[in-house]
């Protein structure tokens, strides 16, 4: 999606130890109506595929996740990485590791919120080693739902995670996918 890539290359921060601060826009202050842009990108890629449900990973997800859902008149599911007391113990589980903290969670859903009738569509901001994502996968197959695909704003295409999880045979769809990046040459784009 050449918007997001002029607006990654524009606002987008390089950091040591391969971070692409993008949190101007997408994460942390979010840019709402670009946002919805994002949405709208992913419903016409997954328009046909019958999704009733999309799942992200809390917490920088939820914001594309429900701007998305909008657009498929579905509701938003976020996996908690803590067990919290409002929740029952009805759950379906799995873990991930995160890059940015550097720690495993254990991530769960109510199973009450995510069942075979569901026909699923894994929403998130980045994609780059694939913990999150199979955690997600995870989830649905633990649960019997069908997992339609992935869309991922930016994916690190030079990391394992997006070829691991095509080749579960899970479609992914990345609005930009980043070849390569340094803080002096800046980002290159894969497509």
């Amino acid at each position: 999606m050449e918007l997001l890539k002029q607006k990654i290359c524009a606002e987008g921060r390089i950091y040591a130890g391969d971070v692409l601060k993008v949190d101007s826009f997408l994460n942390h202050r979010m840019d709402v109506d670009f946002l919805c842009l994002l949405g709208k990108e992913f419903y016409e890629r997954f328009a046909d595929c019958g999704v009733n449900k999309i799942l992200t990973i809390e917490a920088s997800g939820i914001g594309i996740a429900c701007l998305t859902a909008q657009f498929f008149h579905c509701p938003v599911l976020f996996a908690k990485k803590a067990k919290t007391s409002n929740l029952s113990d009805e759950l379906w589980v799995s873990e991930a590791h995160s890059y940015t903290h550097n720690t495993d969670h254990k991530v769960c859903v109510s199973k009450s919120y995510l069942g075979p009738d569901d026909r699923v569509l894994i929403i998130d901001d980045f994609l780059a080693n694939g913990s999150a994502l199979n955690a997600l996968i995870e989830l649905c197959r633990q649960a019997g739902a069908e997992v339609i695909g992935a869309g991922i704003v930016i994916e690190k295409a030079y990391q394992e995670g997006g070829d691991m999880i095509r080749a579960q045979g899970v479609r992914v769809e990345s609005l930009a996918r980043v070849r390569s990046m340094d803080p002096e040459m800046g980002v290159v784009f894969a497509d």
